[in-house]
């Protein structure tokens, strides 16, 4: 099998375990929106950020390293395997000291009262991200995938019993999420039989520094993504403006705006989860720089497609998604949402150029471009909200990313070159601002605008993925 028909096919298993479990999980939206007043779902997303703040830090980032030093068979598994759980669990018995301390910080205090849950929440969350990408290190990638699928359903369930039946609201959100988590991680130690890789006498001190040496320069990287993201909600609650809508209703807003996009980001995750084991494997391949050539001409080009297709359809998707009947608030959600896809796009790109820096064991350089963004993102975000409310975040967080992918697509192929057109980037995406500029308007006739850059920006993209699919059926 070929380096392409092994990513269409890894990518393919991917979908069929990921595509229905997102998909699920965006619908849970409609639910907590049903059931969730705007200010309870922002401080529901305080939590859930709070989690991935938490976790790189007290967990050293080692699931970066699983799947790195997993794929590598230099290693042994046992040893890899073994020696990232010790230090895994050491972390979280740290962070199970700090976490109470938290509510003290005063843009902090609406997680007071939710304290356990939070410690609870990340050790699970932790503890079945170290046992998922494991399994994908060891090539089970189907297990990977049916382990998604019923990850979800728990999931929905769960939801469905503590939100809507019991009406426990955001603590029943953090025990659903708990209890998933737990069901995930003893299926895949009982089918992937991870018990047996897993003693005391593993442990290696001198993989334990190789491995530590490899993550932690992705922590702080990992922890600006998510101040990036955490940071406007922040804003948007705790801000005043006399002239637009601010606080802990406006923050719900956002994070309901948030959701639409993440249909950009499923597509993204699927094929991710595949190329990031591709990418390490081929690490030392001849024809390296040619292959990321083709995948990222077609990654891109499909992320603009994608992209463009749900801008031109923004207002249904997000009425399926989003249920304002009890909270005629979220109505206006997707004026917000066209601007933050574009924003995703850029994420999921920055995240393709970041895989680079895995594979090549740069990842130093995944921390001083994901701080060029978190910077960025701070001071526009305390100059554009005040100004322009929900919207300036939107703006902020797009620019963000956007300067992280132009330091990334320059300084990552230095490590591997590889053919990359900057007319054709700033064409597409000044396209899909026009787009955004028709949702958010309306001007007159912006039917006809919008479908005109939807047609522009499929024939300027097709071309590519073509040619990779040609790659692929090749023999």
């Amino acid at each position: 099998m070929n380096k392409y028909k092994k990513l269409a096919f890894n990518t393919m298993i991917f979908a069929i375990g990921t595509f229905g479990s997102k998909i699920l999980v965006l619908l849970l939206t409609r639910l907590y929106t049903a059931h969730i007043s705007p200010a309870n779902n922002y401080t529901r997303e305080l939590l859930e950020t709070m989690a991935l703040f938490l976790w790189p830090i007290f967990t050293f980032a080692l699931t970066e390293a699983v799947i790195r030093y997993g794929l590598d068979k230099k290693y042994n598994k046992k040893e890899v395997f073994s020696t990232a759980s010790i230090l895994t669990l050491c972390g979280l018995g740290l962070m199970a000291l700090v976490v109470p301390l938290l509510v003290h910080i005063p843009f902090l205090r609406d997680i007071g009262g939710y304290t356990v849950l939070l410690i609870v929440y990340v050790c699970t969350s932790s503890i079945r991200s170290l046992c998922m990408q494991f399994v994908r290190a060891r090539g089970f990638v189907k297990l990977f995938s049916l382990d998604g699928i019923l990850a979800t359903l728990t999931l929905f369930i769960f939801n469905i019993t503590f939100i809507a039946k019991l009406h426990w609201g955001v603590g029943g959100y953090m025990l659903s999420v708990i209890l998933s988590d737990f069901c995930s991680s003893v299926f895949l130690i009982i089918t992937a039989r991870l018990d047996k890789f897993f003693s005391p006498r593993y442990y290696s001190k001198k993989l334990a520094s190789s491995m530590m040496r490899f993550s932690t320069p992705m922590i702080p990287a990992i922890v600006m993504w998510t101040i990036t993201s955490l940071s406007d909600r922040i804003f948007i609650s705790n801000m005043n403006s006399s002239h637009v809508f601010l606080g802990k209703d406006a923050a719900g807003l956002y994070g309901v705006a948030n959701k639409v996009p993440n249909l950009i980001s499923m597509v993204s995750t699927i094929f991710f989860q595949a190329w990031n084991m591709s990418a390490i494997m081929e690490n030392d391949s001849r024809d390296r720089s040619k292959f990321y050539e083709k995948v990222y001409g077609a990654y891109e080009s499909l992320l603009f497609i994608a992209s463009a297709g749900l801008i031109l359809f923004v207002r249904p998707i997000s009425a399926i998604f989003v249920n304002s009947r009890n909270f005629a608030e979220y109505k206006t959600a997707y004026l917000y949402t066209p601007v933050l896809i574009i924003a995703v796009l850029f994420t999921c790109l920055d995240q393709f150029l970041g895989s680079i820096y895995t594979a090549t064991k740069h990842t130093k350089n995944s921390f001083w471009t994901s701080f060029v963004a978190c910077v960025v993102n701070l001071v526009l975000n305390a100059s554009l909200i005040p100004e322009w409310g929900v919207q300036g975040a939107a703006i902020a967080t797009f620019l963000s990313y956007y300067i992280c992918f132009w330091a990334r697509i320059i300084d990552a192929r230095y490590y591997v070159p590889f053919g990359f057109s900057a007319v054709k980037s700033l064409a597409n995406t000044a396209m899909l601002f026009v787009m955004c500029w028709c949702i958010i308007s309306r001007p007159a006739g912006y039917v006809v605008w919008l479908l005109l850059m939807f047609g522009i920006i499929c024939y300027l993209n097709y071309q590519a993925i073509i040619d990779t699919v040609k790659k692929i059926i090749k023999r």
